[in-house]
C-alpha cells in the first residue's frame, strides 16, 4: 500500500475506560487538539469506575465532543484522511462506544479506519511533540491503573514486553490503597500528594520481587501488607500518620518501578528509557527516575502530563503513523477486544 503524506490529518476516538476524548493528530507529531471530557466526578461517589454508567456517559458526550475538537483543530471533518479509534484493552461496554463511533463516521465519510491498541499509545506518547515523527529504539516503561509492563519498544508498531504484573498494577494498587486510607478517589494523586509532607521510611513496606532476576511485578502483597498495617494503628489515624503511610507505600512501588525499569535498559542495551501511562505524572516516580537515569548515564524521556493520562492525542498519533508508512486500515467487521495485549 502507498504511503500516505506526514501532514494527512487523523481524527481518534479514545474510550477504553471512563474518559471520552477525541484528538486530530499528524504523523510529524503535531497534535492540531486535543479533549477530554473527563467522568472522575461521576464516578467519586462509588470510589471507582461503575461500567455501565461509564458507557452511558461515553455515548451522550461523544458526538458534541467530537464536533467541538474539529473546531479546536481548525479544520473541517472533510480534511480528515482517516478515522481511528481504541480497540483495546479497556472495558467492554466503554469500547464499543468509541469503536462504533469512529467506524460509523469512517463509513460515513469514506475514510481508512484504524484500530489502535491502547497500550500502542501509551508507549508512543513520550515522543508526542517532538517534531521529527521518529520513534527511537527505547526501553519503555508503561504504568498506570491498569497495566504495568517493561517493553523494549525498536520502533512504531515494533515491541517485545519482557515484563508485566501478575496481580494488580501499580495505578491499581495506589487507588485500592488510597480507598483504605479514606482518601478520596482517584486514590493515585491523592497518595502523591499526601507523600510529599511524609517520611518514606516510616514503615517497612516490602520490595516485592525486587530481587527476583526477572522482569515481572506484584504488588498485591505491597497492599496486604498496608492493611495489616492499618489494623496495628490506633484510630482515628492523625493526619501526619497518613502522609506517613504515602510517603512509605509509594516509595516501595516507585523503587521496584526504578530498579526493574533500569535492570531491563542494561540487559537490552539501550540508552534511552522512556516513562508512559498515568502513574508517570507520580512527583515522586519522576523524580526517582530522573535521579537513577542520571546516575547511570541513560536518557530518559517521560509523557508529558498532558498526554499521560488516558487521551486520543496518543491514539492520534499513533494512527497517522499507521496511515504514513501505508499500513493496510482494520477492516469495519472487526471487534474490540477488551484483554487485547501488546504485540
Amino acid at each position: 500500500m502507498p504511503t500516505a503524506p506526514p501532514d494527512a490529518l487523523v481524527l481518534a476516538i479514545e474510550t477504553s475506560c471512563d474518559e471520552t476524548a477525541v484528538a486530530v493528530a499528524r504523523a510529524d507529531g503535531e497534535i492540531l487538539a486535543s479533549e477530554i471530557s473527563s467522568q472522575i466526578a461521576l464516578h467519586q461517589p462509588y470510589g471507582g469506575v461503575v461500567p455501565e454508567l461509564a458507557s452511558r456517559n461515553h455515548n451522550l458526550t461523544l458526538r458534541p465532543l467530537i464536533e467541538h475538537t474539529v473546531a479546536a483543530a481548525g479544520i473541517a471533518i472533510d480534511d480528515l484522511a482517516a478515522i481511528a479509534a481504541t480497540s483495546g484493552p479497556g472495558l467492554a461496554s466503554s469500547l464499543l462506544i468509541g469503536n462504533t463511533t469512529a467506524k460509523a463516521l469512517a463509513l460515513a465519510l469514506d475514510k481508512p479506519f484504524y484500530a489502535v491498541n491502547h497500550l500502542e499509545g501509551h508507549l508512543l506518547s513520550p515522543f508526542i511533540g517532538s517534531g521529527s515523527g521518529e520513534v527511537p529504539s527505547n526501553l519503555a516503561l508503561v504504568v498506570s491503573g491498569g497495566h504495568t509492563l517493561v517493553v523494549h519498544l525498536r520502533g512504531a508498531g515494533d515491541s517485545t514486553v519482557l515484563g508485566s504484573t501478575r496481580d494488580d498494577a501499580a495505578g491499581e494498587a495506589f487507588d485500592k490503597v488510597g480507598k483504605m486510607l479514606g482518601l478520596p478517589y482517584p486514590g493515585g494523586p491523592e497518595i502523591d500528594r499526601r507523600a510529599r509532607e511524609g517520611n518514606r521510611r516510616a514503615f517497612d513496606f516490602p520490595r516485592s520481587m525486587i530481587d527476583s532476576g526477572d522482569f515481572q511485578f506484584s504488588f498485591s502483597g505491597l497492599k496486604t501488607a498496608v492493611f495489616y498495617q492499618l489494623k496495628k494503628l490506633p484510630e482515628p489515624l492523625e493526619e501526619s500518620i497518613i502522609d506517613d503511610l504515602c510517603a512509605s507505600f509509594q516509595e516501595a512501588v516507585i523503587e521496584v518501578l526504578v530498579a526493574k525499569t533500569l535492570a531491563a535498559a542494561r540487559k537490552t542495551g539501550e540508552r534511552l528509557v522512556t516513562v508512559s501511562g498515568g502513574v508517570s505524572c507520580n512527583r515522586r516516580l519522576r523524580e526517582a527516575m530522573t535521579e537513577a537515569c542520571e546516575e547511570s548515564g541513560l536518557e530518559l524521556r517521560i509523557a508529558a502530563p498532558a498526554y499521560t493520562t488516558d487521551n486520543a492525542a496518543m491514539i492520534a498519533w499513533a494512527a497517522a503513523l499507521k496511515h504514513a508508512r501505508g499500513a493496510a486500515p482494520t477492516p469495519l467487521d472487526e471487534d474490540i477486544d477488551p484483554n487485547l495485549k501488546l504485540a
